[in-house]
């Protein structure tokens, strides 16, 4: 007896590649996948639940309410004692960024001149202060910044000052411990920007008459900017976002954001009052942040194509 069954379709020919680059174009995902649930899970998902917080309401003998209101961004973004906490953790990170580029810069141009075993010695170094606690470092600092401290023994026995400068518990002292914090971030950043760097192209400007300055602008920095934009960001973004150096070198009236936040909710506990104020240091970081890099870019690229 016949067998009755329909044989079975014909499969097109393009159907196999096509399931080979469905296949193909899916293999990043999977392959990304697990890196990004974790960052979804310890990111994404507790600034989404800070965000939510910060809209509640608040109650001093109730607590936290379960109302949603604006009330929290309207306090922070009308009372004039946050604008100056803002102010203030702007100019700070913004002095710091700033010396950090005039420190980190020319230190790792002269690093990557060095010979070795001399260049992986300061490059150690350099980048030895992210191996210790930033606690550590910044008590250290408050040490050396105090009244009876090394730093200021050392200018009253040379004659320097006739009393102590007050630097701890200033916003020099806490610029001070910050940009020694954050040298080595801008220091990594334009170190890996130099490794890419080619010194032929550079000596062959020297080779055609081009003065060292010259050479520097029209050369070395084009090719370091990318390094050096990259180290501003992380480094301002750190400053703003600091803790431990202002809260230890600050002390308690000279709050920045961070420190602001800290005594919503640990000191009078005020959750969604702190949530706000951590809420609108992320948009103000990431708002300042990516127009810098903008107005910057536009900037460099028309002074190096005029």
């Amino acid at each position: 007896m016949a067998d009755s069954s329909p044989s079975p379709l014909p499969v097109p020919a393009h159907a196999a590649p096509r399931t080979g680059e469905a296949r193909a174009s899916a293999a990043p995902w999977l392959l990304a996948g697990p890196a990004l649930l974790l960052f979804c899970g310890l990111l994404l998902v507790p600034l989404l639940l800070t965000a939510v917080l910060s809209f509640h309401a608040f109650d001093g003998t109730q607590g936290v309410l379960p109302i949603f209101t604006l009330s929290n961004y309207v306090e922070v973004l009308s009372d004039g004692y946050y604008h100056e906490i803002f102010l203030r953790t702007a100019g700070m990170a913004l002095a710091v960024t700033l010396l950090c580029v005039l420190l980190g810069v020319p230190e790792t141009i002269i690093l990557a001149r060095m010979k070795s075993p001399w260049r992986s010695i300061f490059l150690i170094v350099i980048l030895g202060p992210l191996l210790i606690s930033v606690v550590v470092r910044t008590l250290g600092w408050a040490i050396l910044l105090g009244n009876n401290g090394l730093l200021n023994d050392a200018l009253q026995t040379l004659g320097i000052t006739s009393e102590p400068i007050k630097l701890v518990f200033t916003m020099t002292g806490v610029i001070i411990g910050l940009t020694h914090v954050l040298v080595p971030f801008m220091v990594i950043s334009v170190w890996a920007t130099l490794q890419k760097l080619d010194l032929q192209v550079e000596n062959a400007a020297r080779s055609l008459g081009a003065p060292s300055f010259s050479v520097f602008r029209r050369v070395v920095l084009p090719q370091l900017l990318p390094g050096v934009l990259s180290g501003s960001i992380i480094v301002f973004a750190l400053a703003a976002s600091a803790f431990a150096t202002p809260a230890l070198l600050g002390g308690r009236r000279l709050k920045v954001a961070a420190t602001a936040a800290y005594d919503e909710f640990l000191n009078t506990l005020n959750w969604p009052l702190g949530a706000t104020i951590a809420m609108l240091l992320l948009i103000a970081n990431i708002a300042i942040i990516l127009g810098c890099n903008r107005w910057i870019e536009r900037r460099f690229r028309a002074v190096f194509e005029g």
